[in-house]
């Protein structure tokens, strides 16, 4: 029997999970409110806000589980990417409990976790899971990513951002129009009343399968920028079809070099990941391209978009059966490439 207790404090989420042999007993996360007042995450609050909730946040998943903590097999907690304050708090905890329990701890890299988020197990019928190799479209803010996965440790970048994420664009053309932060909620939830072809943005012309939403993003605050100059009034008449636009925008070009990949390489098992997963338009249009192209879609449950303590409980596991162990000096790390 195998039980993986996952730390996650890579930003601004505190979170624990508890997987065994397989399958998901709990998954606790504390969200931090108070970066709301500052349009962003602030480094510092976040990690102090980490101090003060990790404990009971374990505290509870173990609970929740119905595991003492001394039948934890091994401790799994991200090692980055991340803020380096946050992740200083998870790998101390998770090395002050490894060395309390005298058991292994297994390290994360948080890109990762997100992709093999599509492994967790809720009960033992659940076996929706992708085969290898699959596509996987990694999205958040700062990250969008196409991924060939062929094994859980063999994962390669095919194509990336080169400059803003999809998610970053969400939230900064979000920011500029007042609503608020984080910002691609709300857009999300705005463009289903608005019309996506209202207003037309520019497109990147990029090799390969690579992306770039700087200019996307330049183009929609010069449209703000000039229709401002001659209504003041210009965003809140036309809030819902801007981010109608905007959102349609994003998806077509997050969907147009991932169709060629999937193409190119003769892969129909294709999978999306990360907090901008949590799109409705996105999700349509996987389910679009399901039908359109024959593809095998894997959406993850809304609970696993954003940042969570399953996912990197799910990729510990599989490190565990590894024997890929972490040692004890180890230090998180604030950048990485896959």
């Amino acid at each position: 029997m195998t039980t993986i207790l996952g730390i996650e404090s890579s930003c601004d989420d505190t979170a624990a999970a508890v997987i065994r042999d397989g399958i998901l007993l709990s998954n606790i996360i504390s969200s931090q409110k108070v970066h709301e007042n500052y349009g962003g995450v602030v480094p510092e609050l976040a990690s102090r806000a980490h101090q003060q909730n990790i404990i009971p946040v374990v505290d509870q998943a173990l609970k929740k589980a119905g595991v003492d903590k001394k039948d934890i097999t091994a401790i799994a907690f991200t090692r980055g990417p991340g803020l380096m304050g946050s992740l200083l708090v998870g790998t101390s905890f998770a090395k002050g409990l490894s060395s309390a329990l005298n058991i292994p701890m297994v390290d994360v890299n948080h890109l990762h976790a997100h992709v093999l988020a599509h492994f967790i197990k809720e009960n033992e019928s659940d076996d929706n899971q992708p085969k290898f190799p699959f596509l996987c479209l990694l999205v958040s803010g700062g990250n969008s990513q196409i991924i060939l996965v062929k094994s859980y440790k063999d994962m390669e970048i095919i194509g990336q951002t080169i400059d803003d994420a999809a998610g970053e664009a969400f939230d900064k053309c979000a920011k500029v129009m007042g609503l608020g932060y984080p910002g691609g909620p709300v857009v999300d939830r705005l463009a289903k009343e608005g019309n996506p072809d209202r207003f037309k943005l520019n497109k990147p012309h990029i090799q390969g399968y690579d992306y770039s939403f700087s200019g996307l993003k330049t183009s929609f605050l010069y449209l703000l920028r000039d229709e401002l100059k001659k209504d003041p009034d210009f965003i809140e008449k036309n809030k819902e079809d801007l981010c109608a636009s905007l959102q349609k925008t994003i998806i077509e070009v997050l969907m147009d070099k991932l169709r060629r990949a999937a193409k190119d390489l003769d892969i129909k098992e294709v999978a999306v990941a990360g907090g901008v997963s949590a799109n409705s338009g996105l999700r349509n249009a996987f389910e679009d391209h399901a039908k359109r192209f024959g593809w095998k879609v894997f959406i993850p449950p809304f609970g696993y978009t954003t940042d969570n303590a399953a996912m990197i409980a799910m990729t510990g596991y599989f490190k565990y059966h590894d024997g890929d162990f972490c040692p004890m000096d180890a230090a998180p790390f604030s950048r990485v490439v896959m």
